[in-house]
């Protein structure tokens, strides 16, 4: 992409043209769903319309969007105007919900929710139950994502609510859902499966599973509370492929206990000495209203305790 300048020939500029609300649509669709097809099944548009309307947005802005190939992806411009366009169709679903809430009395429409597979497997669940319950005209769709994804994606307007690990501060008008605490997964008949706690040095003489979905920084911190060298000998990015490793003799690992229900039956968990925690948050974005549904789904998981 040129570098700006003051001349009015290089300047980036829309003409008379307007950049609509169905455009944004498209153009974050054509990215999300990587191609015209997809994106046309989701808008219930035909795949002409589609083009059209992102060709649309391209003439307005004066530059391309998108690289079109086999593989579709951003251009400069295109990763530039994606935060944004997010953000705007974000705040259009929250407007809608807030007149369809004040118009009907009840909530509707579709939030989408952001979580880790930790806390996805066995939290999630249950707030959904209890969601659809008391919410029963919400279609809450769940989106699962490394721990470092899940703010990124709700700063960016990907999803409407995250259940945030360890955010730092806590946002304004969230919920504490839930604290868990990093435990070791070893093979049932692992010589120290029968204990109720161990070390982080006494797991040394066995290679080291690590997960990078989220939860590696928090490891590492571990073994340096421990005073032990962290070398994992594996990464896996699923918390159901590193389990399977430490069933198959592969090594032991270490993730949060709410993980625990993912254990397969010839795995156990063991508390882990030293101990550290993580709180998992209920919240919306930092930077923009809540969609009203989030503040209603907030509400009633902050009424009762779930309990694991």
């Amino acid at each position: 992409m040129k570098q700006m300048h003051s001349s009015h020939t290089d300047m980036l500029k829309i003409d008379g043209s307007s950049i609509t609300l169905r455009q944004l649509s498209v153009f974050v669709a054509v990215i999300d769903e990587s191609g015209f097809g997809a994106a046309a099944d989701l808008l219930h548009m035909s795949q002409s319309a589609v083009s059209h309307a992102l060709a649309a947005m391209e003439r307005s802005l004066g530059l391309p969007l998108i690289i079109r190939g086999p593989q579709i992806a951003a251009t400069p411009l295109g990763e530039a105007v994606l935060q944004h366009a997010r953000s705007v169709l974000a705040s259009l679903r929250a407007l809608q919900a807030a007149a369809d809430l004040h118009v009907n009395g009840a909530a509707t429409g579709t939030v989408r929710l952001a979580a880790a597979p930790t806390a996805s497997h066995r939290l999630v669940p249950a707030l959904l139950q209890r969601w659809r319950a008391e919410l029963p005209g919400l279609d809450i769709r769940l989106f699962e994502g490394g721990d470092d994804e899940l703010e990124l994606w709700l700063t960016s307007g990907i999803v409407d609510a995250a259940i945030l690990i360890d955010p730092d501060p806590i946002p304004e008008g969230s919920v504490v859902l839930a604290r868990d605490d990093f435990r070791a997964v070893l093979r049932a008949d692992h010589p120290l499966a029968g204990l109720e706690r161990v070390t982080l040095a006494s797991l040394q003489d066995d290679p080291f599973l690590s997960s990078s979905s989220g939860s590696e920084p928090k490891i590492a911190t571990l073994h340096k509370m421990a005073g032990v060298p962290y070398r994992p000998a594996q990464r896996v990015h699923e918390c159901s492929t590193l389990i399977g490793m430490v069933e198959a003799e592969l090594g032991v690992a270490i993730l949060p206990s709410l993980a625990r229900s993912m254990l397969t039956e010839g795995v156990v968990m063991i508390e882990l000495d030293p101990s550290l925690e993580r709180t998992l948050v209920f919240s919306g974005p930092r930077d923009r209203p809540w969609h009203p549904s989030v503040e209603r789904m907030r509400d009633i998981a902050a009424a009762g305790a779930i309990h694991f």
